[in-house]
């Protein structure tokens, strides 16, 4: 082993909406986290890799903290906050403005107990004069010492050398825990199952996306072929949604299909036919076992 070789965990919090996903994807050069307008996109910890010739640093996106309304809240918070404890940094994320919210003050009470480095990163820092920067770092410093404070725009990948270069240094000396060539240990029907939720937040009304889960039923390899076929069930809970996302004359399916089906091509590196079918399971945010189901397990 390599014995000034670094590596470590770095966990990315935050409120919904702040970034998260775009700057791990950002970070490693590829897109595997979801993105989406939409608040609480990301509903479990997803973990991606950046490895470079002196350091493996594995990014761990969380979703967003809130005040939950629903057993799958309750679960996406849980994971959140579980997250902390596996970090030798915790990067908290949070946006450019000086008013700071109910939940980041509650949220920088939780920071106060962690042992692990802790860096405050400013994003969309695109969005305003840089002269409102600094009384925008000022406030967060009143309320805690952060080991550093690194203003990004992770959409404009401004600010990412620096920040990446920071993570460096703070890495401990470490063994590679991953492959090379390996840039998520999500499976590959997490990977499915994530891209056709995120075309359907994509293209559904406000309504609709968070009563969502999608299934994948079948993966499997065609015999002697570069063909996937994939089978996948997305879930709604209203009888009426269930109509929207189907569509006039199936138009709103077959859009998510054929967008989802794309993005699964160029990350799988396979052809892929896909078949999607839509049901209606009524209230199952609010259901343990349906929950556990679809993969947000504790």
């Amino acid at each position: 082993m390599n014995k000034s070789f670094k590596s470590g965990f770095i966990t990315i919090i935050g409120k919904p909406n702040v970034g998260k996903s775009t700057l791990m994807n950002a970070l490693i050069g590829e897109k595997i986290a979801i993105v989406t307008n939409k608040p609480q996109t990301t509903r479990n910890k997803i973990r991606c890799i950046l490895t470079e010739e002196e350091f493996q640093a594995v990014f761990i996106d969380t979703p967003g903290i809130h005040d939950p309304k629903t057993k799958l809240g309750n679960f996406m918070v849980g994971s959140s906050i579980s997250a902390f404890s596996e970090a030798d940094i915790i990067l908290y994320l949070v946006e450019p403005t000086e008013k700071i919210s109910k939940i980041d003050m509650s949220i920088i009470e939780r920071l106060k107990n962690i042992k692990a480095n802790i860096f405050l990163s400013i994003n969309k820092i695109d969005k305003i004069e840089r002269s409102e920067l600094l009384s925008i770092i000022d406030k967060y410093q009143e309320l805690f010492e952060f080991k550093e404070i690194i203003p990004i725009s992770a959409a404009k990948r401004d600010g990412l050398e620096n920040l990446t270069e920071t993570i460096k240094q703070y890495l401990p000396i470490g063994p590679k825990y991953f492959p090379d060539d390996m840039l998520t240990d999500q499976p590959e029907r997490q990977i499915a199952a994530e891209i056709i939720r995120e075309k359907s937040l994509m293209l559904l009304q406000e309504e609709i996306p968070h009563g969502i889960a999608v299934e994948i039923m079948s993966m499997k390899q065609r015999p002697g072929k570069d063909i996937v076929d994939v089978e996948a069930t997305i879930y709604c809970e209203k009888d009426s949604h269930k109509g929207m996302v189907i569509g006039k004359g199936g138009e709103m399916l077959k859009s998510i299909g054929s967008r989802s089906r794309a993005d699964m091509e160029r990350l799988l590196g396979s052809k892929i036919f896909l078949e999607i079918w839509v049901k209606v399971k009524k209230d199952w945010r609010n259901s343990d076992f349906l929950l556990k189901n679809f993969g947000y397990k504790k």
